[in-house]
């Protein structure tokens, strides 16, 4: 399967963005890419560094944008991956992602689970936590783990698609770093960022992918100097072999994924048929702290 990854920075505006985001992917669907992907929230700047209920008028247009990306999808005959900000209902909105198949047609979504509430990644004014479960979603393509930015830190989302059956686990992603903090603690920052995923890839035998968004973005409310978006977008495949990493410049790239190598790996590894799994009730517990 060939699979395009699109790392941008913000142009400015939405209507820049969208036609900044079509012409990418135009590109790669005529270098022969069956499912393109893009970063989270790509429409947009990312919103969540400060907290602005007017910010929560970004969603108005969320039945708009489906519309506007199922004619993309089905004009470039792509299975695409997008990340919208979803307004369901008065005060209830949620961090999306919207998976068009290639004939313009919804072939699911996902809610993004764990919710992020850190400085200048105030995510919990704006998105409830999703409440779809984390099930991989089934394209022509193959079936998607979709999962989005601050669930690649957990382990047990990752295993829990995988255990469903997802043949990939994708991760749309707005991740970077302060320009006040050393050169140091930046890159431990992106180590380790790039180390978990990789483990993802390793521990469940499947290829793992995160786009993210690149460029610096400024505090719209002046209380932090703002973001620099690190881009760095990968592939890992099931090993944790890496397969592509970008830089921090914008791209689109196409790459090629081979499914069967998951089959391998888990022939030789057997991770999934060696789980103790009467022994995983903890893993429901917050904090295990009886000692015996």
């Amino acid at each position: 399967m060939k699979i395009a990854l699109i790392q941008h920075k913000f142009q400015g505006s939405k209507e820049v963005m969208l036609e900044h985001s079509t012409k990418a992917i135009k590109e790669v669907a005529k270098q022969g890419a069956r499912l393109v992907c893009l970063s989270e929230l790509h429409q947009s700047e990312y919103f969540c560094q400060s907290e602005d209920v007017n910010k929560f008028d970004l969603a108005e247009e969320y039945e708009k944008d489906l519309v506007f990306w199922s004619k993309v999808a089905c004009e470039n005959e792509v299975v695409l991956l997008t990340s919208l900000f979803e307004k369901r209902s008065a005060g209830l909105y949620h961090n999306t992602a919207v998976v068009f198949e290639k004939n313009g047609s919804i072939a699911g979504k996902y809610r993004k689970m764990h919710i992020p509430d850190d400085p200048q990644f105030y995510e919990k004014f704006y998105f409830t936590p999703g409440d779809l479960g984390f099930e991989p979603i089934n394209t022509s393509v193959g079936r998607l783990g979709i999962l989005i930015c601050w669930d690649q830190w957990f382990p047990e989302a990752a295993r829990i698609m995988a255990l469903k059956g997802a043949q990939i686990l994708i991760y749309p992603t707005a991740i970077g770093s302060f320009d006040q903090d050393s050169e140091q603690e930046r890159q431990r920052q992106l180590e380790a960022w790039l180390g978990v995923q990789k483990g993802h890839a390793i521990a469940n035998g499947l290829p793992v992918v995160a786009v993210n968004r690149v460029g610096f973005e400024k505090d719209q409310s002046n209380k932090a100097n703002g973001i620099r978006f690190w881009g760095n977008s990968f592939v890992y495949g099931p090993q944790g072999e890496e397969l592509f990493r970008a830089d921090d410049k914008e791209f689109c790239k196409v790459l090629e994924l081979d499914f069967k190598q998951s089959e391998n790996v888990r022939r030789w590894w057997p991770f999934l048929r060696d789980r103790r799994i009467e022994f995983f009730g903890d893993l429901q517990k917050r904090f295990i702290d009886e000692f015996k």
